[in-house]
């Protein structure tokens, strides 16, 4: 029955009407939920219980990270570090610059021409690289003039060293010419001009960085090239130990220093106590290095090969000897640590023991001829003989003393039992052919040619 009053079900259940604010919200819940799973599926959302992703590292941190190795001394991981932050920013011509810069000074690391001239390429390349990005800016092209002047050598850049100082020069001036102010530009051009001779300028340049050097570890370095280049090498020394206070973990200062306490040993009167002060000087500064390079885990021959060329130098040839064998160890396939140390057995006139490092270091020698160089001239085991043949290195103005010293023993050790003349007098051809200008390197050669024609050989 109805009741038509108040229109209400009195015998019956009333029907329960939809409500469509319910309705609509459920719609909204159903639709969310397709496009959770939706997501879900496709990756664009994450589940609440997937683990915790890895943070990308910004450049910021790689930056930092090879500014601290580059302060403990490893350029090399300092090097992998800004290749990472570069890689991130390349716009950032800041990054790439200190990129440079560091790849610049680990050359200073590399004991063979080849790997020093690799490492400087690969600057070069950077700078020019990053340069094409951002072509105005100063500091970019200040450590590309820095790249090319390391570079500008005979023994690197062959015929076109003097093409590449100029170009360092030009590149210098461009960087000036985009920030007048620069400092790192004007420290970098006075070191371009001591390598263009032009002293005077290069002592005006380098007091304009001076005036301004702060903390720039770079300004005290070069300061302490230009001072040595001018014969002032306690000067020189002086700004090196000032670049080494704010960098001390950089063993090439130290190899600067030890270098400069040597040349005042050798201007000492001979034998004087002046003179073993300086040479002990020379060494201490070089075992800096030695230690640096320990602490970092880096086997670097090159201080090794100072302390033994000091030692040589003051007449201790058997502690030359030791420490060029451990030159070796630590670079077991580098011909040049072979080379040094012919020269240290031909200085302390073991002529015969001279020849087998000597040959290796120019023409290469066997696995076999390697490991027993490095066993002191004894034959190694050849069923434990570690497989390090050496390949020679080609003449060049760093290695033509391992060629007319090599030559030079061969010519005096000859027999006719041995025809050590034949290929004494093929060394001094090479020789003739890439120096015949060099009246100090003639010199030798024609010694050495005159003892093997009084043998018959021309």
């Amino acid at each position: 029955m109805i009741d038509y009053n108040g229109k209400r079900n009195i015998f019956s259940k009333p029907q329960k009407r939809d409500n469509p604010v319910r309705i609509f919200i459920g719609l909204l819940v159903i639709l969310g939920l397709l496009f959770i799973n939706r997501g879900f599926k496709s990756g664009s959302l994450n589940s609440p219980f997937d683990p915790t992703p890895t943070p990308t590292r910004t450049f910021n941190s790689y930056a930092q990270e090879g500014e601290t190795h580059f302060a403990a001394g490893n350029l090399d991981k300092a090097i992998e570090a800004y290749q990472n932050a570069v890689r991130i920013d390349p716009n950032n011509p800041e990054l790439a610059a200190e990129l440079v810069r560091i790849m610049v000074y680990s050359s200073t690391q590399k004991a063979t021409d080849a790997d020093k001239r690799a490492r400087l390429e690969e600057a070069i390349q950077t700078a020019n690289d990053a340069l094409k990005l951002n072509p105005e800016n100063s500091s970019l092209h200040a450590v590309l003039a820095f790249a090319l002047d390391w570079y500008a050598t005979p023994a690197l850049a062959g015929d076109q060293w003097q093409s590449q100082l100029n170009a360092a020069e030009q590149e210098a001036v461009t960087a000036l010419q985009f920030d007048s102010t620069n400092t790192l530009a004007l420290a970098f051009y006075a070191e371009i001009l001591v390598d263009q001779q032009k002293w005077s300028q290069a002592d005006q340049y380098i007091s304009q960085a001076m005036q301004k050097a702060g903390n720039l570890m770079d300004v005290y370095r070069v300061n302490g090239y230009v001072q040595e280049s001018l014969s002032n090498y306690n000067d020189a020394i002086t700004n090196y130990q000032k670049a080494s206070a704010i960098y001390p973990n950089l063993n090439f200062l130290y190899i600067s220093m030890g270098a400069n306490y040597r040349q005042l040993a050798n201007m000492a009167l001979p034998g004087s106590v002046q003179q073993k002060t300086y040479f002990n000087q020379a060494l201490d500064e070089f075992v800096i290095a030695v230690n640096i390079n320990e602490q970092q885990g880096v086997q670097d021959p090159i201080p090794l090969i100072s302390i033994a060329n000091t030692y040589v130098q003051m007449g201790e040839f058997f502690s030359a000897a030791r420490n060029m064998l451990k030159a070796v160890e630590y670079a077991p396939s580098n011909p040049t640590v072979y080379g040094q140390l012919g020269i240290v057995y031909y200085k302390a006139r073991n002529y015969e023991g001279s020849i087998l490092p000597l040959k290796c270091a120019i023409r290469g020698c066997t696995a076999a001829e390697s490991c027993e160089v490095r066993n002191q001239g004894s034959p190694c085991d050849t069923a434990t003989l570690p497989d390090i043949p050496i390949a020679g290195q080609p003449l060049s103005q760093s290695t033509v003393p391992y060629y007319f010293t090599y030559g030079s023993v061969l010519a005096g050790l000859h027999q006719p039992s041995n025809g050590y003349c034949e290929e004494a007098m093929t060394i001094f051809n090479e020789i003739s052919q890439g120096f015949s200008e060099d009246t100090t390197i003639m010199s030798i050669v024609n010694e050495g040619e005159s003892i093997c024609k009084y043998y018959g050989y021309n």
